[in-house]
């Protein structure tokens, strides 16, 4: 394998994460390569916002969290940031191209060393008064919706092993 796919192969999500936060300077290369991901027709329909105020990080938690059945779950991890990736809801292909950005940042945050997981439920935290409230604190208006949340960090706990691959990944056409 060669730096790229030993990278893509290795990557886990994170569920404990120390306090300590991401350098500026990584973070900021971590958002480029968000912003370089493939998107329908060079669109660019996502939006990135990145989170790093504790409080407010538990406050979206909260919201998040409340569309899972399991008490006491933080769906952010204590991840000192969080990422909400957005896109306009008119553009054909705006679930892809915010997905490539998340898949891009998950992966650029790994090969610098940065841990992450990708946090579902961006739709529905947004889709509240709280998250509407947000959304237009960030200059987001109604086109855009969520599409993934990403939290990073540094990990506190050992990098897990990988799951089996199922057998029946991969389809050749005969």
């Amino acid at each position: 394998m060669n730096e790229v796919t030993n990278i893509l192969c290795s990557r886990r999500s994170i569920r404990k994460f120390k306090d300590t936060p991401v350098p500026k300077e990584i973070l900021d290369e971590i958002l480029k390569c968000g912003t370089y991901a493939p998107s329908g027709k060079n669109k660019q329909s996502a939006k990135i916002v990145v989170v790093q105020n504790r409080e407010l990080i538990e406050e979206i938690a909260k919201v998040n969290g409340s569309f899972v059945n399991k008490v006491g779950l933080n769906p952010f991890y204590n991840a000192p940031t969080l990422i909400i990736v957005f896109a306009d809801k008119n553009i054909g292909t705006y679930i892809n191209d915010g997905s490539a950005v998340i898949s891009n940042i998950i992966n650029a945050a790994f090969s610098l060393g940065v841990d992450s997981c990708w946090v579902h439920r961006a739709k529905e935290t947004f889709e509240t008064e709280f998250g509407k409230k947000l959304m237009k604190k960030w200059g987001l208006d109604d086109n855009y919706e969520g599409i993934g949340n990403v939290v990073l960090g540094y990990r506190d706990m050992i990098l897990p092993p990988a799951f089996p691959r199922k057998e029946d990944y991969i389809i050749f056409d005969k």
